[in-house]
């Protein structure tokens, strides 16, 4: 299985750097099997209904982006002064985070980076352009220092187009984000409000809400030619008594089972045992999903249209299939779905639950 099996041409044009608005007006593909609808995300409720349980990714993404000043006493004429931007990855204990630097050369340990007047930092050991950081505030106060010195981490394909605005700290946040800590938005739940899930609650479909602090490393590209030797960052998550309690109910009812992004999707997975039954979990996972991985507990899933040659066009593809992910994606391109983040979304209908939908025996990978 080679990365170049997950490549295709994206017309540039169609890689959206604003959302839709409102959010429910969002085109939504609906690949059924071999059948393809083109719908929009506002007709969920037609499309699903008592049974069903959507699983939320409740994650909250904060202002990681920052801009400071490094400043160094007694240093030569023009080095004592220095930009650095900082994008904050996973916390660690007493205050500290794991940050992305650049100019990671212009820091070293012991320096000093002032964000605001309220907010600085000290550098500690860094390696290949992270560092790990240790603020002078924690808690609450540094939550509120953060909203006001930070931006938000607009992925990559978006930020190299334009920078992050107010607007970005309202279009890149769930309706639901209660927990957080997550660097990159779960952005198949971007396309709801409040409006779309009440109706759906009045045609009977159930929720479960989960938490996975999704991390920067989501964007990094893969680098093996052979995917299966690709190792995935780890993400930090929880799934608690009563959301396994509800999602083994309604699989045991025989109802759908469906992950709203590809988070919500690698956490349940991750807290499922063998046969598929959930049990409360909290931790880290680094979860790889590709074709010939045997999905335990989801039977459908909301996402957003990915990257090419990425670790989620290879979730996609162990889902649905690789030649039939190959003709919705075509598809996609062809009528002009909009596509990443701020992008489109799709219902992905596998024909069986447990199985590749090319019909062929699917095992998860190491078993």
């Amino acid at each position: 299985m080679q990365l170049s099996d997950f490549d295709f041409h994206l017309p540039e044009e169609l890689i959206a750097t604003r959302p839709a608005r409102p959010r429910t007006s969002a085109r939504l593909l609906v690949a059924e099997g071999d059948t393809f609808r083109d719908l929009h995300v506002r007709d969920l409720p037609d499309l699903l209904g008592p049974g069903d349980r959507l699983i939320l990714n409740n994650t909250r993404v904060i202002p990681a982006r920052l801009t400071g000043t490094r400043t160094r006493d007694g240093a030569a004429p023009g080095e004592g002064v220095a930009k650095i931007e900082i994008t904050l990855l996973e916390p660690r204990p007493e205050g500290a985070w794991l940050a992305l630097a650049k100019p990671a050369r212009k820091l070293r340990a012991g320096d000093v980076i002032r964000f605001s007047d309220r907010l600085s930092a000290t550098a500690g050991a860094r390696e290949e352009g992270e560092v790990l950081l240790t603020f002078n505030l924690t808690g609450e106060d540094f939550d509120a220092a953060l909203a006001e010195a930070g931006a938000m981490p607009l992925p990559p394909y978006i930020a190299a187009r334009r920078p992050a605005d107010a607007q970005d700290r309202d279009d890149y946040q769930t309706i639901f984000a209660r927990h957080s800590g997550a660097v990159a938005a779960p952005t198949a739940s971007l396309h709801f409000d409040a409006d779309l899930l009440e109706t759906l609650r009045r045609k009977g479909v159930a929720f479960t809400e989960v938490t996975l602090h999704v991390g920067a490393g989501t964007f990094l590209p893969v680098k093996v030619e052979d995917v299966t030797t690709h190792r995935m960052h780890a993400e930090w998550g929880e799934v608690t008594a009563a959301a396994a309690e509800e999602i083994n109910a309604t699989r045991a009812a025989g109802g759908r089972i469906i992950p709203v992004g590809t988070t919500a999707l690698r956490l349940i997975e991750s807290a499922a045992d063998a046969g598929g039954t959930m049990q409360p979990w909290t931790g880290t996972t680094d979860i790889f999903i590709y074709p010939g991985y045997r999905f335990r507990v989801t039977d459908a899933l909301m996402t957003n249209f990915h990257l090419p040659k990425s670790t989620l066009m290879m979730l996609v593809s162990a889902l649905m299939g690789k030649d039939r992910i190959d003709r919705v994606y075509a598809h996609a391109i062809e009528t002009r779905y909009r596509f990443f983040s701020y992008g489109d979304s799709s219902l992905l209908i596998p024909p069986a639950r447990a199985g590749d939908a090319d019909g062929k025996e699917n095992v998860a990978p190491g078993e």
